[in-house]
């Protein structure tokens, strides 16, 4: 009825909520091609008080390219930090992606300035919306769902990068990733896991001739995965992962 005589509207001085658009889709298809951050909190010692820690994560290899903490967030450490990650990975050729939320130290003129300069092509997510950034967001869930996460805040500033810093070399060495096949990030950054998963798929083979009653018609897949997709259109949607049929 009110809606009928015209006298439905949003009261208050609050702003009508607004359509923002998904982000353009992002398809990496190698190491280096497309890059994704963002800033969690780590407790301090000081009640109230958290450490910011800056993480970036490679889409393809899911291997963390860059990391730092500090006590506060500002678009220059942030632009720092893209400017070692880029130094340490040979980045040097225009092209590079690199995804984030909406905060102030990713879309700060310093951040921007120093994007335009190395020629990384910024992407980010719709206000409020997590799922626009879900690699970096599964990233800092493993990082405190880990056992070695301590369960009392850091002591320091000092403690909590070192902690960190061991965090990174296990994820990165030690961490076999459910998404690319069960190789550390590591190895799929510099191509070694396609040698490891051919590997993996002779020995299923030998064992399936050698036991073939232990064996169920079908076994996992081992075939490399060659793209990865960040915010895929509708008809690039993920679909279940296929498995290898029983060999011959």
């Amino acid at each position: 009825m009110l809606r009928a005589h015209d006298q439905v509207h949003r009261r208050g001085r609050a702003a009508a909520p607004r359509q923002v658009p998904k982000p353009q889709g992002v398809c990496a298809t190698a190491p280096n091609a497309a890059w994704c951050w963002d800033i969690t909190f780590l407790a301090s010692s000081i009640r109230g008080q958290f450490d910011r820690l800056y993480l970036i994560e490679d889409l393809f290899s899911r291997k963390i390219v860059g990391w730092e903490v500090h006590a506060e967030e500002r678009a220059e450490h942030a632009s720092r930090l893209i400017e070692r990650a880029c130094l340490a990975e040979g980045v040097h050729r225009p092209g590079l992606v690199l995804h984030s939320d909406n905060g102030s130290p990713m879309k700060g003129a310093t951040m921007l300035s120093t994007l335009q300069r190395l020629g990384v092509v910024p992407s980010f997510s719709r206000p409020s919306v997590s799922d626009d950034n879900p690699s970096a967001e599964s990233l800092f869930r493993t990082l405190k769902d880990t056992p070695a996460f301590p369960p009392q805040p850091f002591a320091s500033l000092a403690d909590a990068r070192a902690w960190v810093a061991r965090f990174v070399h296990w994820y990165n060495e030690d961490h076999r990733h459910s998404t690319i096949r069960f190789v550390t990030p590591g190895q799929r950054h510099r191509g070694e896991d396609i040698a490891i998963l051919a590997h993996r798929h002779q020995v299923d083979r030998d064992a399936q001739r050698a036991n073939p009653t232990r064996w169920s018609r079908q076994t996992r897949n081992w075939t490399p995965i060659d793209h990865v997709w960040l915010n895929p259109p509708k008809e690039h949607a993920k679909t279940p992962d296929p498995v290898v049929a029983q060999a011959a």
